[in-house]
């Protein structure tokens, strides 16, 4: 085993601001759609593809991320990722018009789907020869997506009231020109592996999904039961079967199908997916209630989401590495999407003269605690199951679960709250109303990942050492 690099601490930092861009890039436009949609002429309709046009691309091409970087080395397709987004967040800020910016919107993607699962793969190169190191570098990893997130709302805010909307994008610009000069000096390099690219898979895979995205997201307007919506999802099911075939006889597939024989590499990506069907849903209807409901600014909503944020991150780095070690990763994952659960049920109970203090702080605190608790024990043991030479597909694996199941659970409540009033801007009850039902909505895709965790994982004491597999 190669002696651990001097420099593994500042490539985390630059591995962190990665997870920490590539997650903020989904919220960061929430606040500023209003204004992209004045001044592009987006209808009421298509808005919502300025956000879905990034995640199911970044969702959709996170496999070939993770193969591609297998094949051609982790650092050179990091530094791939960022130069993309780059690229992407430069188009979408100077877009004159709608198929710009959405196609500003899909390069970024793009890159984001490059720069995950070469992270993660540098991550487990840099600190797979210490299980102490590899937790708290994962911890203090895991941290930087729930930052992201919130700073995404935050600075969102900031920006769209005090600069102007492709600002938002451009801030991208100056964070990767620093990421992509110090690539190389911080970065490992590992080997190119001999192998060939399956575009086809990677082309139905992210068909599939994004056909999927667009079915859920369209239904509550088009009608669950019109023959528009069932097209899509029964395309999205015949592209999904697609590639399940096609890797079935490829010799060297864009995912190799027996990875999911591996024990518990399968049940800690359906948590991650159920985790993130619960999480980012809760998140988006949370900001709207102290919007919408409660008439908070952006600037206010977003902090006040910072404690919630803080306990995640304290959570994650301090708490989940004791509590993991203690008790094992299974032990972890289903407390965690319980309390997730709790905590969501508990923010069920809003009411239109709600307060911040009485109807959101407890019960959101009560959710990060959950999430902080879940995420890390998950991620770890779907990277750590799979085989050392496949990193890079066991992090594209998972971070698709997660993304997948962030786009499909926040579509999946849309429909859910604009079904029980959310829709009727003005009418707080009724707006209440709704927010309430995709909060029991998204517990309940908590309870789920709680109780398929709990009778899918195998408790083995190894679990609870992330590197064991990386490290034999």
């Amino acid at each position: 085993m190669s002696a651990p690099s001097p420099r593994r601490w500042a490539a985390l930092a630059l591995i962190a601001t990665a997870q920490f861009i590539v997650i903020m890039d989904t919220s960061i436009i929430g606040v500023a759609l209003p204004r992209i949609q004045a001044d592009l002429g987006f209808s009421q309709e298509n808005l919502s593809w300025v956000f879905n046009a990034y995640v199911v691309a970044f969702g959709g091409l996170l496999l070939l991320g993770g193969r591609l970087s297998d094949l051609f080395g982790a650092r050179r397709l990091f530094g791939a990722g960022w130069f993309i987004l780059l690229a992407g967040s430069l188009v979408a800020g100077v877009a004159p018009e709608v198929w710009v910016e959405l196609a500003g919107r899909v390069i970024q993607g793009a890159g984001a789907a490059l720069i995950a699962p070469s992270a993660l793969t540098l991550l487990m190169m840099l600190f797979g020869h210490d299980p102490k190191e590899l937790t708290k570098a994962m911890a203090l990893y895991g941290a930087a997506a729930p930052a992201g997130g919130t700073a995404g709302v935050f600075l969102g805010g900031v920006i769209t009231e005090y600069l102007s909307w492709p600002w938002v994008f451009y801030i991208n610009i100056p964070i990767a020109v620093v990421a992509l000069l110090a690539n190389k000096s911080l970065m490992p390099d590992a080997q190119s592996q001999r192998g060939s690219v399956d575009v086809t898979g990677a082309l139905t895979v992210t068909a599939g999904l994004g056909a999927a995205v667009y079915a859920i997201v369209r239904a509550p307007e088009a009608g669950w039961g019109s023959a528009q919506t069932w097209l899509a999802l029964a395309g999205a099911v015949a592209l999904l079967g697609a590639f399940v075939a096609v890797q079935a006889r490829r010799r060297e597939p864009l995912m190799r199908l027996s990875i999911l024989r591996t024990p518990n590499l399968a049940a800690a990506n359906l948590a991650q997916l159920l985790l993130g069907g619960a999480w980012i849903p809760m998140w988006f209807f949370l900001n709207l209630y102290l919007q919408q409901v409660l008439g908070y600014s952006a600037f206010p909503s977003g902090a006040a989401l910072v404690p919630m944020t803080v306990l995640v991150m304290v959570g994650m780095i301090v708490l989940a590495p004791r509590a993991m070690a203690r008790f094992g990763p299974k032990a972890m994952i289903v407390a965690g999407l319980a309390l997730l659960a709790a905590g969501m049920g508990w923010l069920s109970l809003i009411s239109p003269e709600g307060s911040f203090v009485v109807d959101v702080l407890p019960a959101s605190l009560v959710a990060a605690l959950g999430m902080s608790l879940a995420f890390i024990p998950s991620l770890g043991t779907a990277i750590s199951s799979a085989r050392p030479q496949e990193g890079g597909l066991a992090s594209g694996i998972v971070n698709t679960s997660y993304q997948v199941g962030s786009a499909l659970g926040l579509a999946a409540m849309t429909a859910v709250a604009a079904a029980n009033g959310a829709g009727r801007l003005g009418d707080l009850p009724a707006l209440t109303d709704g927010f309430s039902a995709a909060f029991v909505g998204a517990a309940a895709i908590a309870v789920a990942g709680a109780v398929l965790a709990a009778t899918t994982l195998r408790s083995h004491r190894t679990e609870a050492e992330p590197s064991a597999v990386h490290s034999a």
